[in-house]
């Protein structure tokens, strides 16, 4: 997506941010208001032309990953009502609506500029992730107030990547079969989020519901990102197999380049990961429920601004083997951000990506103990947008 685009997303946010009625012309507030504006009430926090200050450890608003990681409602809303836990301060009493309009879209263009940025490495956190998933595990990532996103994931689990006759023929397994799941995630509030995810009949037809929870974040000045989410799922379409899950996500930005993540997850009554041999309900069994505790540890690195290497690993220290998991999951790959988008594409020992499914393997999916070694990976990739 090229700046010009990312700029015409950002008028058509601040248009509707500014309640025009229906009929009106739709147009964004001309940057060039907003400069004169920013440089009398923003420019001693932040800089001239937005390049940040050090010693407030404000952001350098030219930078593409401060652009990438910030949507036009986000923005608009940190101008109006300030940013918890820091200096800035919210202009909602002091500006009219179209003044902070005029403010937003000056620093949204600012992100046009080529000049070279990082001139202040301590004023974000490292690396955001576009959606909620680095390629199994969850981010945690804090969702808009009343925004909505969609999030396509495919495992292309019953075929290996490397291993085989023809797999360059193959596209190392991405024209095979796959596992597509899908599913929705709302901002109830800031910090307060529920979701539904669904996995296709090849992998129990499960249905998943979530409740998540955001206690602090770390673009509030908080040390961490911490997350608690609730969730249940239940095999053919939530008709049986319910099993319920708690997880934490913690997560800390390590310098300006990388992000580490821990989640640990206790599952009650988790069931084996299996494939059925049929659509029909009476395809997909009644198998016995374990409980059982697995922490995810995951790693990213930020080679581009808006570019990012990224692995992870979820070793389950109970009851792992009833379950058929033999080696602990762990995928890895790359990861692209764009304005509202998010690609990741890599290769995994796990088909899984509910919460129940994600630390399970090839090995108990296939039935075959020696399925989830490395050289037994396979392709997968998610997609993320937000859609408002």
């Amino acid at each position: 997506m090229t700046r010009s685009i990312l700029l015409l997303s950002a008028a058509a946010a601040m248009a509707s941010w500014a309640n025009q009625p229906q009929g009106a012309a739709v147009s964004a507030p001309a940057p060039a208001e907003g400069a004169a504006i920013f440089e009398r009430e923003c420019a001693k926090c932040h800089g001239p032309g937005g390049k940040g200050v050090p010693e407030f450890k404000t952001p350098d608003f030219t930078d593409a990953k401060f652009q990438a990681s910030i949507s036009d409602e986000r923005m608009i809303a940190v101008i109006k009502n300030g940013k918890k836990g820091t200096l800035m301060q919210g202009f909602a009493k002091k500006l009219p609506s179209r003044a902070i309009l005029q403010v937003a879209a000056y620093v949204r263009s600012l992100g046009a500029s080529d000049t070279p940025s990082s001139s202040n490495p301590e004023a974000e956190p490292a690396y955001f992730a576009g959606d909620d998933l680095l390629f199994s595990l969850p981010t945690g990532r804090r969702l808009e107030r009343h925004g909505l996103y969609v999030n396509f994931t495919h495992r292309f689990a019953f075929d290996t990547s490397f291993s085989g006759p023809a797999r360059g023929a193959a596209l190392g397994g991405l024209e095979g079969f796959s596992l597509s799941s899908f599913g929705f995630r709302y901002g109830i509030t800031h910090k307060l989020s529920a979701a539904a995810f669904r996995s296709p009949t090849f992998i129990g037809r499960p249905i998943q519901l979530m409740l998540g929870y955001n206690f602090t974040d770390e673009e509030d000045g908080a040390p961490l990102n911490t997350v608690l989410r609730y969730s249940a799922e239940g095999h053919d379409n939530f008709s049986k197999n319910h099993s319920h899950h708690i997880e934490g996500i913690i997560s800390r930005s390590i310098g300006t380049r990388a992000q580490i993540y821990a989640v640990p997850t206790i599952s009650f009554n988790n069931r084996r990961l299996f494939s059925p041999g049929g659509f029909r309900s009476r395809d997909i069994p009644d198998l016995p429920g374990f409980n059982t505790f697995s922490v995810g540890f995951a790693a990213v690195v930020d080679i581009r601004p808006t570019f990012a290497i990224l692995a992870e690993i979820i070793p389950t220290f109970v009851n792992g083997r009833p379950l058929g998991i033999h080696r602990p999951a762990f995928s890895f790959g790359i990861q692209k951000k764009i304005h509202r988008h998010s690609f990741t594409i890599g290769f995994t020992n796990s088909p899984g990506t509910t919460v129940g499914q994600r630390s399970s393997t090839r090995a108990a999916f296939l039935g075959n103990p020696s399925a989830d070694t490395f050289r037994n990976i396979s392709l997968g990739f998610n997609l993320s947008r937000q859609l408002f």
